[in-house]
């Protein structure tokens, strides 16, 4: 009986070691050191899709953002003010360009991107709007586009001097 329940376990010891092709699955006997030593796996490579990790970037077939201007000055503006500026783009690649996240540094700057994909050859536009509320002095707002783009990353960037409010004015708002 005790032979027959250690006949049943190694027979399951077996089975839960191997993957479906019969040969023994070669990632559970990987130490962890072996598995650190092959470095971490880039956000990048994963948004780039459909290239792979595996496969070398074909930077001619994918969607491109090229830009009116890359960066815009607002001049000069009191605390307080809101900053609006559109930022015009057009998919100069060859595939439709899909834009995973547009983001700032920190939150008095929002951008607003479109959701769709853009074909090649069409355009597009990214609104950006700065609140200049606790914002004094020279600023400059780098604006982090994510898309199926190479490189996977494209900035644009917001720059202006604000002026601090005057007390007598900071309380007629």
């Amino acid at each position: 009986m005790i032979r027959k329940a250690l006949l049943l376990i190694a027979m399951g010891t077996l089975a839960l070691s191997c993957n479906n092709s019969g040969q023994p699955d070669t990632a559970s006997e990987k130490s962890v050191d072996e598995i650190k030593s092959e470095g971490p796996i880039s956000n990048a490579d994963i948004i780039r899709s459909p290239v792979t990790a595996d496969e070398p970037v074909d930077t001619n077939n994918v969607a491109k953002m090229a830009f009116e201007e890359p960066s815009f000055d607002f001049g000069e503006v009191k605390e307080g003010e809101a900053v609006e500026h559109t930022f015009a783009f057009t998919n100069t690649g060859k595939a439709p360009l899909i834009i995973n996240n547009a983001r700032s540094t920190c939150g008095c700057t929002v951008p607003d991107w479109p959701r769709e994909p853009i074909a090649p050859g069409h355009s597009g536009v990214i609104s950006v709007r700065f609140d200049t509320h606790h914002k004094q002095n020279k600023q400059s707002k780098p604006i982090t586009i994510t898309a199926n783009t190479y490189p996977a990353t494209t900035r644009v960037f917001l720059s202006g001097f604000v002026h601090p409010a005057d007390d007598s004015e900071a309380g007629t708002e």
